[in-house]
């Protein structure tokens, strides 16, 4: 059992289902997201954990307790929303005690706890200020520090970094990430942000209209994709009709209209069980421009005209025709810029490793799961 069960959880605003049938382990210690785009149920069932809604079916257990019928105030559990939600009458040491004041904790142990979790957060020498006073990620941290203090069973973050600008909010994911490490704290976050979810996570739920679409590592979500819609949704992915061939020993062998026979790793289609109908998933990142007249490599290799160019800085992103005559496919490639970006209208060779590449059998634009442990 993980420190956190979701057991066939469901939940109904009248005849509309936001969660269906959800089963999810959160392992003890873990940092946890749940990621997806807005409606498709994280921030519900972040609630119900929280006991801010209550299920209409299946079973929550929170440290091995079935915590259905337990009001938020009995769980135990910290909580950082958005907002921050701070007392603004109150000076950032009243706020950080909120919670200890209804615990039975003794004055001198509240002001050591309060001193505690403000050195935690690196901000121990506001104690005496008013929110009004603190930046958007001092009141990040005081609310992150009010949420420790009481000694959680769980942590649970409903998008707390959406407020801060984005370098700042570069910086305070690392830092919520290494506060967690320290205390150790099981933690559920939910975010729209891929980046912010493949950079802090443990496990990754990719969520999409209530249902588990892949739970797993941050690299596994990403470089196999359960679904399309995990492949397009974490980050740029180019999606191709492709048909397989068949496994020759470690290889699963495609053919893709246009494209250089590939034999891609079994390990990066594990979904494809032999021949049929398939989708090739190649990240725009792992395709790489070339001069046409560049010398060969070991990567496969395609004549591409470049359509437009997004100026990124130190990279740029491309849009590309490869193939030939009518087996042409529009594609994507983010590249970092040697001396000069390429320009629109300029022929070139795009390559790619076959062992970066992964595909997905024909027909599952959404992987439709609702369990995962």
């Amino acid at each position: 059992m993980g420190a956190v069960n979701l057991s066939d959880v469901v939940k109904r605003f009248g005849d509309f289902t936001a969660v269906h049938r959800m089963s999810l382990e959160i392992p003890e210690g873990s940092f946890l997201t749940l990621l997806g785009p807005s409606g498709c149920g994280k921030t519900t069932t972040l609630r119900m954990i929280a006991g801010l809604l209550d299920p209409s079916e299946g079973d929550i257990d929170i440290n091995g307790r079935r915590v259905n019928d337990l009001p938020i105030h009995k769980r135990n559990l910290g909580l950082v929303f958005q907002n921050y939600a701070l007392f603004p009458h109150k000076t950032v040491a009243e706020n950080v005690a909120f919670g200890l004041r209804y615990r039975n904790v003794s004055r001198a142990d509240i002001a050591r706890r309060v001193q505690e979790a403000l050195e935690l957060v690196r901000l121990p020498h506001l104690a005496s200020r008013y929110p009004a006073a603190l930046s958007g990620g001092q009141q990040q941290r005081i609310a992150l520090a009010r949420a420790v203090v009481i000694e959680p069973d769980v942590l649970l973050l409903d998008e707390p970094l959406s407020a801060l600008d984005a370098n700042l909010r570069e910086e305070m994911r690392v830092e919520l990430k290494n506060i967690q490490k320290r205390i150790g704290v099981t933690s559920v976050f939910v975010t729209h942000d891929q980046s912010e979810a493949l950079a802090m996570s443990d496990q990754v739920v990719v969520m999409s209209e209530g249902r588990i679409e892949q739970v797993g590592a941050p690299q596994e979500v990403y470089n196999t994709p359960a679904s399309e819609f995990v492949a397009r949704f974490l980050g740029a992915a180019n999606i191709l009709p492709a048909e397989a061939r068949g496994i020759e020993g470690e290889t699963m062998v495609l053919d893709v209209p246009g494209l250089p026979r590939l034999g891609i790793p079994r390990s990066r289609a594990p979904r494809l069980a032999g021949a049929g109908a398939a989708r090739l998933v190649i990240r725009a990142e792992k395709l790489a421009l070339t001069p046409v007249d560049a010398p060969a490599d070991d990567r496969v290799s395609v004549p591409a005209m470049v359509e437009a160019v997004d100026y990124q800085g130190q990279s740029a992103r491309y849009f590309l025709r490869i193939g030939e005559g009518e087996n042409t496919h529009q594609v994507q490639a983010i590249n970092m810029i040697d001396e000069r970006p390429f320009a629109e209208g300029e022929a070139v060779s795009v390559r790619v490793r076959p062992r970066d590449c992964a595909a997905l059998p024909l027909g599952t634009a959404n992987g439709g799961g609702g369990s995962a442990a």
